[in-house]
């Protein structure tokens, strides 16, 4: 998943003589709470978002009267306030480099920048969130198989197999690690075959099935008992 299928393409940009209020009514039209700032060539040189317009204006803590204030934004430009070291990405990366480089940055926006740091996109932390949800299928329809695992080499090829051999579809794997129930793998599968007869399957086939939960095609969840061996 690299970053390039899940920003913003072209978003809004502008130049450095904007004022802020038009800035603000950029951003309060189009429901976004950051702009890009770039050159005469696109190239990026700033950044302004919502919450440093009312830092740097002192809106949520200023003694100027509402007229006071929009006056003041009226004239103010945003090359006065805009962030100048803003960090970047390339669309070319995949999508958990961006959400590091958030994290590490305590930021929660990044410009998409080409190799002449020209805008061509933009990434946030709910971009990130929907790419997290769009991986692992959480609202498409199937049915998540959770196992215990040991973390061994080789151990999900003959579970991959069974499911194959019973007609079921693999749409997603996930494997986790934790520190009180050690490694888990999720197979989100999908097919003709019942969840109640996979499950069964599983179990009899010597794997260490700990759950199910299926998700319909309206999107709610139904959780299955995992069943006892019978053979």
């Amino acid at each position: 998943m690299y970053v390039k299928d899940h920003m913003t393409e072209k978003p809004y940009t502008i130049t450095k003589d904007v004022v802020i209020s038009k800035a603000v009514e950029i951003m309060r039209k189009n429901h976004f709470h950051r702009l890009p700032v770039v050159d005469d060539q696109g190239k990026l040189i700033g950044l302004v978002t919502g919450g440093l317009v009312k830092e740097k204006s002192g809106a949520s803590s200023t003694s100027l009267s509402i007229y006071e204030l929009n006056y003041l934004l009226s004239k103010t430009q945003v090359q006065d306030i805009m962030i100048t070291d803003v960090k970047t990405i390339s669309q070319d990366v995949f999508v958990e480099v961006a959400a590091q480089t958030m994290l590490e940055n305590e930021i929660s926006v990044l410009p998409v920048v080409d190799e002449n740091n020209k805008v061509i996109g933009i990434i946030t932390d709910k971009d990130i969130f929907q790419a997290f949800v769009e991986l692992l299928g959480y609202r498409k329809q199937g049915t998540r198989f959770i196992f215990a695992a040991t973390d061994t080499p080789g151990e999900f090829a003959p579970m991959a197999k069974c499911f194959g051999d019973n007609n079921a579809n693999l749409d997603s794997l996930a494997v986790y690690h934790t520190k009180e129930r050690g490694a888990e793998i999720v197979v989100k599968a999908s097919g003709a075959i019942s969840v109640e007869d996979m499950a069964q399957i599983l179990v009899n086939e010597g794997f260490k099935l700990k759950g199910i939960v299926q998700t319909t095609k309206f999107g709610t969840t139904k959780n299955f008992d995992v069943p006892e061996k019978t053979c």
